[in-house]
Formats: structure tokens, sequence, C-alpha cells
């Protein structure tokens, strides 16, 4: 019901939640929905989920060494942990040239690793992009400039005895 002003009064609506199907339309005599059409009217359907399965360290390696090399990284190499350590499988590291490709490097590396249904990766170093060091469970990838890569040499002290495998650029 409205006032004389048009106004609906503060205490009623035009239309009330508890009134029978029709009422507000001003239709007389329809029945309300039954209840089982009720309930399927209020319950919502969720999405299809998506497949969570994680690639395994083979898979995950080879979406790394893809993506370097889409990026045009230099001297890439791939260390086996396997045996040597419990936290990953494989380390990738690799150079870009200057700050601006080191960032670059990782930034798509990320993107894509998240596509392929590795979420929640962990990055460090971005802000600086000296060294940028992303955790992607079984493949660790540390992305240096050149200066910072001699200074650090992880290939040494985590292949000490042995020449590290080397992807050809």
């Amino acid at each position: 019901m409205l006032r004389s002003g048009g106004t609906k009064p503060r205490n009623q609506s035009l239309c009330p939640a508890n009134a029978p199907y029709g009422a507000a339309d001003g239709a007389k005599g329809k029945d309300p929905l039954p209840t089982s059409v009720l309930s399927r009217a209020r319950t919502r359907r969720a999405p299809a989920k998506v497949s969570k399965v994680r690639p395994d360290a083979k898979e995950t390696l080879r979406l790394v060494l893809a993506r370097i090399d889409d990026m045009k990284a230099e001297d890439t190499i791939t260390i086996d942990l396997t045996g040597k350590s419990s936290i990953a499988d494989l380390m990738v590291v690799t150079s870009g040239r200057s700050h601006r490709q080191v960032g670059a490097i990782a930034d798509h590396l990320l993107r894509d690793l998240a596509e392929a249904g590795l979420p929640n990766l962990r990055v460090e170093g971005m802000p600086n992009c000296d060294w940028v060091l992303i955790d992607a469970g079984d493949v660790i990838v540390h992305v240096f400039r050149p200066e910072v890569r001699t200074f650090y040499n992880l290939e040494n002290m985590w292949a000490p005895g042995q020449a590290p495998r080397r992807k050809a650029n």
C-alpha cells in the first residue's frame, strides 16, 4: 500500500517474502509453489571442479625449461638433487642479461606454472631482480644476473664433483 505521496511505509514491503506465490501480482486464488520446487530454486549449483592434479617433477621441469628458453635466458643448467636434499628433486639455474630480463623471465615463468596447475608458488627476490628464486615444489628455479651468479656460484655448491648438465641455447 502506498501513501498519498507515492512512498511506501517503512515497515511494509511491496512484495513480502512470506506472501503466497502471486500475491504480490494481485493474482487471487493461485496456489503457492510446492516446497520441492522452492527447495530446488534456493539451492545454488557450484561450477564443475577444475582438475587439481599437480604436474610431476619431470613435467614441471619441462615447462620451466621451455619458458626459460622462450625468454632467451643464458647458461641454463639443471642439477639433480635426488638423494642430496629433501627440499626438491631438481634445481634449475639460469641467467638473464639485465634486471628487466630477470624479472620478465620470473614473471612469465610464474604465470605459466600457475596455468599448468601449480598455484601458490613461493617467490623471493622479485623487487630487486638480481636473484629471483621460484619454489615450484619439486623444482627450484634460480634466475640470476650474470655477476650475481658468479658471486654465489650455486652450481659448485650443489654439484661439486660433477659437471652439471648444460642445456644448449
